[in-house]
């Protein structure tokens, strides 16, 4: 484990801590970056592990509310059926995910189709933003099952690297009623039991692949993944509320130009 490594490894978790919960794909970027660095993990095992810093970011500052839902399922009726709503939104992309995981990352896991994914999904953002769409909720305890399952249906698009799986969700629930701060914090909640499915599979299909070597690097990842996460999660919400996706929109854009033209010229 060199410097290089490290340096890159690094590099690589900011960039999942930055862009996991903003409509962007971090997925995405970690596969142009990996790319242009000249990074490679066994079957992009680091790029999914080091997820486990992002979840765990998310959690802490969800910790309270956690708490409290945990408390009130046992006698308050719209507490389990949030929880049941967001196990059902769930439910998609694990079965998705289980039966197809291996034949996604063989044949989609290319940065030419992370390219072309990152601006289709910036001019969708920015469809989106400039829609004036129908708000009929404003709070993720009044989101329907029916609504829940077809948000997770939405996320399974996101398996797809460029999609983003907070952009997919976000934009599904949108679409379906929702405004833009209960659509983002649905999309938080989501990604705490399918960010930490990800990382199971992930983890028993590889564990047998990885060196010493990648597991120190991976452990430098998770705890620099936390960190940039942690703050992102703070900020996003307010951000989203008071801004919209704009700014997200014509990223994915740029990046995705700027992916085109450096695999053109560089390969």
């Amino acid at each position: 484990m060199d410097l290089a490594s490290i340096g890159k490894a690094v590099l690589l978790a900011l960039v999942e801590g930055a862009t996991e919960f903003i409509p962007v794909s971090s997925t995405g970027h970690q596969l142009l970056v990996g790319h242009f660095i000249g990074f490679h993990s066994p079957n992009n095992t680091f790029e999914v592990l080091i997820q486990l810093g992002a979840i765990l970011a998310i959690l802490a500052v969800y910790f309270h509310r956690l708490i409290a839902i945990a408390k009130a399922c046992p006698h308050d009726p719209q507490a389990r059926r949030f929880v049941l709503g967001i196990l059902v939104a769930f439910l998609p992309a694990a079965i998705i995910g289980g039966l197809f995981s291996k034949l996604i990352k063989a044949y989609l896991f290319n940065p030419w189709i992370v390219c072309a994914t990152l601006v289709a999904g910036g001019l969708v953002l920015l469809v989106i933003d400039d829609t004036d769409l129908k708000v009929r909720k404003r709070d993720v305890y009044d989101f329907s099952l029916p609504m829940d399952l077809k948000i997770g249906i939405f996320q399974c698009l996101a398996m797809i690297p460029g999609v983003s799986r907070s952009g997919a969700t976000i934009v599904g629930a949108m679409l379906m009623g929702a405004d833009k701060r209960s659509a983002t914090e649905f999309s938080f909640y989501l990604a705490m039991p399918t960010m930490a499915g990800a990382f199971a599979k992930d983890l028993l299909d590889n564990y047998k692949y990885l060196s010493s070597n990648d597991v120190g690097l991976i452990v430098i990842g998770f705890i620099v993944s936390f960190i940039s996460a942690l703050f992102v999660v703070r900020v996003l919400l307010d951000y989203v509320s008071r801004h919209g996706f704009w700014l997200f929109a014509w990223w994915r854009i740029i990046v995705g130009a700027l992916g085109f033209a450096g695999l053109i010229i560089f390969g």
